[in-house]
């Protein structure tokens, strides 16, 4: 996941105007930083000769996987870099980008992302925005056009049912009315391999973009809300939850209607898990942000937090392996299984009242009427990029 953490640490001493300070003098390390980027450029390699070809020929694998690899870390590169040279600007000691790679069949895109580790606080939140809004408005600056142009040279293939189907979003279908060919019926269009990674570059910064604790968005809303935004992020990360919800009931309504019952139910909630992972990947970050500041002495501690995660993360695989079962009373025993982990929640997570997702304070100095644009048009980017069905089975 692409995000800046910034930590509590009281910034050095400035000393007098002029001087050059402890953490200017630092030398900016870069050899593990250059290890994770290679090793994540072989996993994400890896993963599109797994993805765009079944063929034996290592050679035309290795032709596809090649210009997948270098436009996702191309986009992955300019977020991070964004958010790199903005803090620089800001004098707020920065590392280079520490990649993480998840290489197939772990993880689809062959990446988790990147994250940049901030080792002072950012004092003012005109600093915050910059800094914030560089890296995914940077990443944009390159994978919109690259799945433009990717679009443009994607090919048209006979419409199976058999595959996964990627989401969309508001911007995505925008690119493909202008640059992508005409579909006809029975047809669906395989994204070329510069238009998948644009994709995977989309999707991941739609996700930062939430504003929720130290994710971009998170940033940016406290940029613009200022201490307001500590009651928004509460409200944005249970809208996960009830997104999970609602997405499920949306695809079971569809097939009811449809007459098909509840024969899919596990393809829907395999379709609508992608919600629920997310929920509770925000509360093991913001369990951990939480401990790492003591801003929450009452919290579900980050063993317990892990102990849940890793309940639930069994829940889903056990999902994914019922995906094909017939029986609903394994679905029903499986919802209640669910039921159990999210009433713990309310007893001791995160569904009770709660200061994980509380952004480190900045000064009240406002923003100015142009970083405030900025702001709420860097947001509003998460409505263009929000793909209610991330993948769809």
């Amino acid at each position: 996941m692409n995000s800046d953490r910034a930590s509590s640490a009281p910034n050095a001493d400035p000393g007098p105007p002029g001087e050059v300070t402890q953490d200017e003098r630092r030398p900016l390390a870069w050899r593990t930083n250059l290890g994770l980027f290679l090793a994540t450029a072989a996993s994400v390699f890896w993963t599109g000769t797994q993805a765009f070809s079944d063929s034996a020929n290592w050679a035309e694998r290795a032709a596809m996987a090649a210009p997948f690899t270098v436009t996702l870390l191309a986009i992955l590169l300019a977020h991070e870099f964004g958010h790199f040279i903005a803090a620089r600007l800001h004098k707020v000691d920065a590392s280079l980008p520490f990649f993480i790679p998840l290489p197939f069949p772990v993880s689809p895109f062959g990446t988790m992302g990147a994250v940049i580790r901030m080792r002072g606080d950012i004092d003012t939140r005109r600093a915050l925005l910059d800094i914030g809004a560089a890296g995914p408005l940077a990443g944009l600056v390159v994978a919109i056009p690259a799945y433009a142009w990717g679009a443009a040279h994607s090919q048209l293939v006979a419409n199976t049912m058999e595959a996964g189907q990627l989401g969309e979003s508001i911007l995505l279908k925008t690119l493909d009315h202008f640059f992508a060919p005409a579909i006809p019926a029975g047809m669906d269009l395989s994204l070329s391999p510069v238009a998948y990674a644009a994709w995977i570059g989309m999707f991941i910064t739609m996700i930062n973009l939430l504003p929720i604790g130290q994710l971009d968005g998170g940033h940016i809303a406290y940029a613009l809300l200022g201490p307001k935004q500590d009651k928004v992020a509460p409200f944005v990360h249970r809208s996960l939850l009830a997104f999970f919800f609602v997405s499920l009931a949306s695809f079971i309504l569809r097939d009811v209607r449809a007459g098909f019952g509840l024969f899919r139910i596990g393809q829907h909630v395999a379709n609508a898990i992608p919600w629920l992972g997310l929920f509770e990947f925000m509360a093991v970050l913001g369990t951990f942000s939480s401990q790492r500041h003591a801003r929450s002495a009452d919290a579900m501690s980050l063993r317990t937090r892990i102990l849940a995660t890793v309940g639930l993360v069994m829940m889903a695989m056990l999902g994914q392996e019922l995906t094909g079962v017939k029986g609903t009373l394994l679905w029903f025993g499986w919802f209640v299984g669910l039921g159990l982990f999210l009433a713990m929640d309310v007893r001791w997570g995160v569904l009770r009242r709660h200061a994980l997702f509380d952004h480190p304070i900045t000064s009240a100095e406002p923003l100015g009427r142009g970083r405030a644009v900025i702001a709420i048009v860097t947001l509003a980017m998460f409505v263009l990029l929000f793909m209610p069905a991330p993948i769809t089975m």
